[in-house]
């Protein structure tokens, strides 16, 4: 296994997915993962949790469940082309990791926008000190610039994903895959491997990813949670209250 922490899991909370927090931790520890995220959706998608599922999170949720440290986040969702996320700066200030991605399921009448607009609308939401990573960018309902895209997220200190659940889906193609590995590689800037988990048994499976890694021979050393400890200075440092 690549990983030590799996920065991107759904729980019933999302209502597509089907597994609780509880089982998802237990899983996580039988098969060495040192960390999970709860990433589940917000807002303006139609199975999103309610905002106070995410601010109860930070009071009773455990820090540790099985041993395993449970890291208390959200998928966040850029609402728009112009970059708008779904939750506003206060309630982002109750997550210790917060996603942001696009889906298609709540554009109305949704059709695709060409590279440049939606480019211009994740690098407006990656600027927001609060944001994390950018989940699933190789979607390919939502095409990229690699050349704008991956230099401003190396200089806002946010990740890129490559997201298992996209590549097994078909929703990422090998061609975009290897446009964000390449330019990464260019920049050296970092991404995290995450499986998108909507069952326990999805954590931690990034098979589909290693191979997509080792065909573009991308380096180890940029993938920030193949170490824990790598991963756990990042959220520190921009979420200084988290105290993980």
């Amino acid at each position: 296994m690549i990983i030590q922490a799996d920065m991107h899991t759904h729980t019933l909370a999302s209502t597509h997915a089907f597994s609780t927090v509880t089982e998802n931790a237990r899983y996580a520890q039988e098969i060495g993962l040192k960390a999970i995220a709860m990433t589940d959706h917000t807002d303006i998608m139609p199975d999103s949790a309610h905002i106070w599922h995410f601010r109860n999170a930070k009071r009773v949720l455990p820090r540790e469940i099985y041993g395993v440290t449970v890291i208390r986040g959200a998928e966040v969702n850029i609402a728009d082309y112009s970059g708008a996320l779904d939750l506003i700066d206060s309630d982002l200030d109750w997550l210790e990791w917060t996603v942001i991605s696009y889906h298609s399921h709540y554009f109305r009448n949704f059709t695709p926008a060409d590279a440049k607009t939606v480019t211009k609308g994740y690098i407006k939401a990656l600027n927001n000190p609060r944001v994390d990573m950018i989940g699933h960018p190789t979607a390919i309902k939502f095409p990229v610039d690699w050349e704008k895209l991956v230099p401003a997220a190396k200089e806002a200190g946010v990740l890129l994903e490559l997201n298992e659940s996209s590549i097994r889906t078909g929703k990422s193609t090998p061609e975009s895959v290897r446009g964000m590995l390449e330019t990464c590689k260019k920049y050296s800037c970092e991404i995290t491997v995450d499986t998108d988990a909507h069952f326990w048994s999805q954590i931690g499976e990034t098979s589909l990813c290693e191979k997509a890694l080792k065909e573009n021979g991308f380096p180890t050393e940029l993938i920030a949670n193949a170490d824990w400890e790598r991963i756990r200075e990042k959220i520190q440092k921009k979420h200084p209250d988290s105290q993980i």
